[in-house]
């Protein structure tokens, strides 16, 4: 059962103003996140933004200069398209019903008829698919003036010629663009798992990398350097970083992200062996926080017997110890113990990433004062009994009796 229910749009207000009529969430936490075409996240409505009354807002365009009606909040698009993405908390099976009469509530009312996404060029090669696309939407679809510059860096690749270079390109033009792009993907995706933000105990702390915005702030979004990455070409990869490995995700204080692809001994994270992740404190959250499991390199959901995706505090019939802690056990099979079963995420069969979502987090999530545990890598003794494999594993007089034996099957 899933933390929040999650419902979409695409908008496209190049024919006129769009009117969005949301209905009231009486307390409810949500967020409606407005995402330009750059992924730049611009506006938010919902329970931090706006509260969770009934609201009216009119959608226009970045050149749009009319006059906004007095019932409705004016929301300018940086572009003409824009993704509004929808996430509301889900108490259990039986909310559900609740929340979907809330989705159901959401209306989008046009003003006229939009251009739509310009077509790319029928007779582009798939391997040139990319740059045809780019080509087209970069032209429709211009970034901030402070990003043009930048942009034009790219001109020889052809991206910005009025018409495809690409669907009859030469031996030497499409034997550079390949290659390019194999490169530019290789190296992206070693960036996502090195990552370059800070660590703690195995997670990236991306707390920080969907703040690449530095231009566009409406409605729910804060114009603060907190929330603003370094205006120099790191954030172009980071932005790039963000999209493959988490499309459409909140400012930090919307909602803080952090990712773990390693335990906390350094060593990948694999369906092959069993985890624990022990909070001595939970997330301190003014909404709701849960882990969730993905597979790698796709970033997939993962398939289980028990149809749980991910687990947190709105997880049923948790166990928390009597100390408060609460511990999760991540494996492949289910834990014989009810105990175990009940905190029990499931993982795929290979490799893993798991991502934990804090929404409304305190100020403690980025000052320091919470700090993330490590995954503890587990296994079981003689008796079948799970025992953590802690950093003592060398050290013979710290192992329980019944792994001492197996102490060289461990490493």
């Amino acid at each position: 059962m899933p933390a929040l229910a999650a419902v979409g749009a695409h908008v496209d207000v190049s024919g006129g103003p769009v009117r969005l009529e949301v209905p009231d969430a009486d307390g409810r936490y949500y967020v409606l996140q407005f995402v330009d075409a750059w992924t730049n996240n611009f506006a938010y409505i919902g329970r931090r933004a706006t509260g969770t009354a009934a609201g009216s807002f009119l959608l226009v365009g970045p050149d749009w200069d009319g006059a906004g009606p007095a019932d409705a909040t004016v929301i300018r698009f940086p572009t003409t398209v824009a993704s509004i993405v929808g996430r509301w908390a889900v108490a259990g099976e039986d909310d559900l019903p609740a929340v979907r009469a809330l989705q159901q509530g959401l209306t989008l009312t046009a003003g006229g008829q939009a251009r739509g996404l310009p077509e790319p060029h029928p007779d582009v090669p798939e391997d040139l698919a990319f740059f045809e696309r780019l080509r087209v939407w970069l032209q429709a679809f211009p970034p901030a003036p402070r990003d043009l510059d930048y942009q034009r860096r790219f001109e020889p690749l052809g991206v910005f010629a009025p018409h495809s270079p690409y669907a009859d390109a030469s031996p030497e033009l499409g034997a550079a663009l390949r290659a390019g792009l194999a490169a530019g993907r290789q190296q992206m995706e070693q960036a996502l798992t090195d990552g370059a933000g800070p660590r703690q105990n195995g997670w990236s702390l991306t707390y920080h990398i969907f703040d690449y915005n530095l231009d566009f702030f409406e409605v729910g979004a804060l114009d603060e350097d907190q929330w603003k990455l370094p205006d120099d070409e790191s954030r172009y990869l980071i932005r790039a970083l963000s999209a493959r490995g988490g499309l459409w995700g909140n400012h930090g204080y919307e909602a803080a992200y952090a990712m773990v692809y390693d335990d906390g001994d350094g060593q990948p994270l694999d369906g092959a062996h069993a985890y624990e992740l022990r909070f001595a404190t939970t997330p301190p959250v003014g909404a709701f926080w849960s882990v969730t499991m993905y597979d790698t390199p796709d970033f997939y959901l993962v398939d289980n017997p028990i149809d749980r995706y991910s687990i947190g505090d709105r997880t049923p019939g948790l166990h928390y110890a009597a100390d408060g802690s609460l511990t999760f056990v991540m494996q492949r099979a289910a834990p014989p113990e009810p105990d175990r079963a009940a905190n029990w995420l499931p993982t795929p069969a290979g490799a893993f990433r798991p991502i934990l979502r804090m929404y409304q987090p305190d100020p403690a999530v980025f000052d320091g004062t919470f700090e993330l545990p490590p995954f503890t890598r587990v296994m079981k003794d003689r008796r079948g009994r799970p025992e953590a494999l802690e950093r003592a594993v060398d050290a013979e007089e710290e192992l329980p009796e019944g792994l001492r034996d197996g102490r060289d099957a461990l490493q």
